[in-house]
C-alpha cells in the first residue's frame, strides 16, 4: 500500500490519532482490529450518558461504500453509548431536509457529507446554530469551516486524483476515461479533474447514470467501442469498477480498469489483474472518527485534528497488498 506525495504526513497523523482513541476506548491494538464489532471497546459501552448523533449522506441506492462508513460508526456508537441514526438522498434538497429532521430531533450530534453544498450549506447551519456538533465526511471538506463544522474527515479530492495521473503515467498509459457517476457530485469533479492535472497523457470525462448498473455498463461500453485509443478507465467507486470490466468485456477494449475504494469484488479484481489498482480512503475509519469526535467532544471537550481536516487516505493499493485486504473486506470494514 502506497499512500500518495502530499497526504502522507497528515496519514500519519491520522494513524497516531487513531491510536489515541483505541487507548481511550480501553483496548486496541490488534485485538480491537480483529474484532471491530466491539469498536475497541471489549463489548462494553462507555459510561458516558447516552446520546443520539444522526448521520445524513447522499449515497445512493446500492453503493456499498457507505455500508462500509456505516460499519465503522455503528462500532464507534456501540463503544460510546451512542443510538446511531442513519439517513440518505442523493439529491440535495432531500438531503438538507434529512438534516433539519435531525435538528428536529434534538440529536446531539450531526455527521453530514457535503457532496452538494449550495444545497445542503443553510441545513447545517441550522444544525450549528442550534448548538448541535457537526462533522462532515468524505466531500466538500474544503467547505466545512465556513459552514460552521468542528472538522473534516476524509481524503482530499485533488491530491487523490493527482495520486491517480502520476500512477496511469507510471503504468505508461496515454488516455483515460474518467467515469462520474452522479454529476454535480463536487468531490467527483474534483477527482477527475486531480487525474487531469497529474497524468501525462490526455483525459476525458464521462457522465453516467450511477444508481442504474446496467445503463452505466451500457454507456461505457459504447464509449469503449467509439475510442479504441482509450488505455485507460478511473472509476470513482468501486460497485463502479466490475461495471467497467464487463464494459471493457463487451467493447473488446484493452484499457486498464481503475478505480476509487474498496470492496470485496474490487479485492477480488485486483487479485486476477481485472483491475489494476484501487485508490482506499478507508471509510470505516472515516464512519469511526466522525462519531468518537463528536462524542468526544460531547464528553470532553476534544476537537479532533484541532478542527483542520483529518486525511484518512489516499493509498494506492494493487495486488500486492490483497492477502491482507481479503481479510477486512470479507467482514466490510475495508
Amino acid at each position: 500500500m502506497r499512500t500518495t506525495r502530499t497526504a502522507t504526513a497528515l496519514t500519519t497523523a491520522v494513524a497516531l490519532t487513531a491510536l489515541t482513541l483505541c487507548g481511550c476506548s480501553g483496548s486496541g491494538g490488534k485485538g480491537s482490529e480483529e474484532q471491530p464489532e466491539r469498536g475497541g471497546g471489549g463489548g462494553k459501552a462507555a459510561g458516558t450518558p447516552r446520546i443520539k448523533i444522526a448521520m445524513i449522506t447522499h449515497s445512493g441506492e446500492g453503493d456499498t461504500f457507505w455500508d462500509i462508513v456505516q460499519s465503522g460508526a455503528k462500532a464507534a456508537a456501540a463503544k460510546d453509548n451512542v443510538e446511531f441514526l442513519y439517513s440518505a438522498n442523493k439529491e440535495g434538497k432531500e438531503q438538507a431536509q434529512l438534516i433539519e429532521a435531525a435538528v428536529d430531533q434534538k440529536v446531539q450530534g450531526i455527521v453530514v457529507t457535503l457532496a452538494k453544498p449550495e444545497a445542503v450549506g443553510a441545513a447545517v447551519r441550522k444544525a450549528v446554530a442550534a448548538g448541535i456538533p457537526v462533522v462532515t465526511v468524505n466531500s466538500g471538506g474544503q467547505h466545512s469551516e465556513a459552514l460552521g463544522a468542528l472538522g473534516h474527515i476524509g481524503q482530499d479530492e485533488t491530491v487523490a486524483g493527482e495520486g491517480v495521473g502520476e500512477e496511469l503515467t507510471r503504468r505508461g498509459r496515454k488516455k483515460a476515461l474518467c467515469v462520474i457517476h452522479e454529476q454535480g457530485n463536487v468531490s467527483l469533479e474534483e477527482r477527475c479533474a486531480g487525474v487531469r492535472k497529474a497524468f501525462k497523457g490526455s483525459v476525458e470525462n464521462l457522465n453516467v447514470e450511477g444508481t442504474n448498473m446496467p445503463a452505466t455498463t451500457s454507456s461505457i461500453e459504447a464509449k469503449l467501442q467509439a475510442a479504441k485509443d482509450i488505455d485507460a478507465v478511473v472509476t470513482l467507486g468501486a460497485p463502479f469498477a466490475d461495471a467497467t470490466v464487463q464494459a471493457k468485456a463487451g467493447a473488446g477494449s484493452k484499457a486498464e480498469v481503475d478505480t476509487f475504494d474498496l470492496n470485496a469484488a474490487v479485492v477480488k479484481s485486483l487479485g486476477s489483474g481485472a483491475v489494476g489498482f484501487a485508490v482506499d480512503q478507508q471509510p470505516y475509519l472515516q464512519g469511526y472518527l466522525a462519531v468518537d469526535g463528536i462524542w468526544l467532544n460531547r464528553t470532553n471537550g476534544n476537537v479532533l485534528g484541532g478542527g483542520k481536516p483529518v486525511l484518512t487516505g489516499p493509498a494506492i493499493v494493487t495486488a500486492d497488498d490483497v492477502p491482507e485486504l481479503e481479510k477486512y473486506t470479507a467482514r466490510g470494514t475495508r
